[in-house]
């Protein structure tokens, strides 16, 4: 009897590496915007993106549905500022996609479909109302991101917009890192066990 081949598994990449491999597109895009300009960032941050992509799938041999929209994004919106020698596309991206993330949270609370709970359930054991709670911040947290996305760019220099985008993951480390004394007061304290 044959067998059938299995796909071949990846392997988790360290978390270092998937640091660097995160924030590697968005250092090159603000070092891009700050020596060469908005333009060639563009072309550069949409290359490095889908390395970065390219190098996950290889790797991993998957991806995850957040990276996966984001590249697209920056490759519909980037070509668009390209093509059309417009800044404005590649500035709104960020708003479209924290938009679309507090969205989809939303509906998700809707459908009973906790997003968040599926993304911390590993560090995490908490009551459904608790997940819920944090679903609505972080569809909060997404939507004021989205808000002062618009503020900045529309505001201030490109560069200093450049330097507003890379400075968003420190804040997005803040404020999970905000809600980790909420996480705790809810813990469960006896998790089932798992089947």
């Amino acid at each position: 009897m044959a067998e059938t081949a299995k796909p071949a598994r990846g392997r988790p990449i360290p978390p270092l590496i998937k640091l660097g491999l995160d924030l590697g597109p968005l250092v090159i895009f603000f070092v891009s915007t700050l020596i060469f300009g908005i333009y060639v960032a563009t072309a550069v941050f949409m290359v490095a993106l889908s390395a970065v992509l390219a190098i996950g799938f290889v790797v991993e041999r998957k991806l995850g549905r957040v990276p996966l929209i984001t590249g697209i994004l920056v490759l519909v919106f980037g070509g668009l500022t390209l093509w059309l020698a417009d800044d404005t596309f590649i500035k709104i991206k960020p708003t479209v996609l924290y938009v679309l993330f507090a969205i989809v949270l939303v509906i998700g609370v809707r459908f009973n479909r906790l997003y968040v709970k599926m993304l911390l359930s590993q560090a995490f054991q908490l009551h459904d109302h608790a997940w819920r709670v944090l679903t609505w911040r972080f569809a909060a947290y997404f939507l004021s991101l989205a808000l002062l996305n618009e503020i900045v760019w529309r505001s201030f220099s490109t560069p200093i917009w450049a330097g507003f985008k890379l400075g968003i993951f420190p804040l997005t480390l803040l404020f999970v890192a905000a809600q980790v004394p909420f996480m705790l007061r809810n813990q469960i304290d006896d998790p089932p066990p798992s089947p």
